[in-house]
């Protein structure tokens, strides 16, 4: 019951990047175990081995942890199995969509192919729907995402890569 309870607590921290998602939106929050002295850990999987963000996160969990009476608390790191955008709940993907970013689509299974020249296809414009977008730019804002405009509405918006 204690776990449950700490893993919803944590499963509400934002993430430093992308603020309306949770980490459990992003499915990077693997696991939430309490001992029986109190020690709560916490493990979590970054969306990739070098996100930058993820020190804030550790630091945000471990905050929000003691600011609700677990003191003693540690955050694990765990790169396999790596994360992908499966992780990601269909809340986090509506959020996403909601806040402008288009969602990652369905990814293939077996290893990801890292694209380096052109899109994998179709990206829907998250404000007006419309398929006739083009990528602008392989890279977006942060690693996770590329840079789009709908040729519909004229708007830019990025992607959430699929991975």
């Amino acid at each position: 019951m204690a776990a449950q309870t700490v893993r919803e607590l944590v499963g509400q921290v934002a993430d430093p990047e992308i603020p309306v998602l949770t980490i459990e939106d992003l499915g990077i929050l693997r696991d939430v175990a309490v001992d029986d002295r109190g020690h709560v850990e916490v493990t979590i999987t970054p969306t990739y081995s070098g996100c930058p963000a993820l020190d804030t996160i550790r630091d945000d969990v471990v905050r929000t942890l003691a600011e609700h009476g677990y003191a003693d608390a540690s955050v694990r790191t765990v790169l396999a199995p790596a994360w992908t955008t499966d992780w990601m709940s269909q809340a986090g993907r509506d959020k996403l969509a909601a806040y402008g970013i288009a969602p990652p689509g369905l990814r293939r299974s077996g290893p990801v192919l890292v694209q380096l020249t052109s899109a994998p296809g179709p990206v829907a414009c998250p404000r007006c729907g419309s398929a006739d977008t083009r990528e602008v730019s392989r890279f977006g804002s942060t690693a996770c995402k590329s840079h789009w405009t709908c040729r519909a509405c004229l708007e830019p918006f990025d992607h959430f890569k699929a991975l």
